[in-house]
């Protein structure tokens, strides 16, 4: 009894060394994590993000018996897309107002339900984070004209464009109004999230 007795400390002493390095192990384990997680691209890490959310598959048309509902992609006639690409150039200059939503002033949803409202007669939502989950997510080096391109500020969307290809987008920026910019400039590249689809050119 007394030899075990002589022996406890020791073992005791040992244990919690133990147990001290498997703390210090696993705290190590966790930070190399974190920081694989913060060095991976912004788009990687917001497509996961919101390919994980309940999306939504379906959207709203003005029809002249009313509304109807869609599935998305909607396909939409060459006509009605340039038709799109008019009132672009039409509303170029037009100056940024949040909260606004017709041509005396957009913000950057705004200004998309607007386009594709006067477009394809599409009720969209009214927000770029809600516009953010409607439709399938289309990676960068697959989208195509028609696409809606957005933007982050750390983890949360804030900015939404119109995808017209060949890198450029159109958008409402907040120092210079209605615009066209390229994916390739630094500021777009540095805060780029991911697509998404609503239209098909047929």
């Amino acid at each position: 009894m007394n030899e075990i007795t002589r022996f406890t400390p020791k073992r005791a002493k040992t244990a919690g060394i133990y147990r001290t390095m498997a703390l210090i192990a696993l705290s190590c384990l966790m930070l190399a994590l974190g920081a694989c997680q913060s060095v991976r691209p912004l788009s990687d890490r917001m497509e996961s993000k919101y390919s994980l959310k309940k999306r939504k598959t379906s959207i709203s048309r003005l029809r002249p018996q009313g509304p109807e509902r869609c599935d998305v992609p909607v396909q939409v006639s060459e006509r009605a897309f340039r038709a799109m690409l008019d009132s672009i150039e039409e509303s170029k200059g037009v100056k940024y107002r949040f909260g606004g939503t017709t041509t005396d002033g957009f913000d950057c949803s705004g200004f998309v339900q607007y386009l594709y409202n006067q477009s394809f007669q599409m009720i969209l939502p009214r927000t770029s984070t809600d516009l953010a989950l409607l439709g399938p997510i289309i990676r960068q080096d697959r989208l195509q004209p028609g696409d809606l391109v957005f933007f982050a500020a750390g983890e949360e969307i804030t900015h939404v464009g119109v995808y017209l290809g060949g890198e450029k987008f159109a958008h409402a920026s907040t120092t210079a109004g209605i615009r066209v910019n390229t994916l390739l400039e630094r500021y777009y590249q540095q805060h780029y999230a991911f697509g998404t689809r609503i239209i098909v050119v047929r």
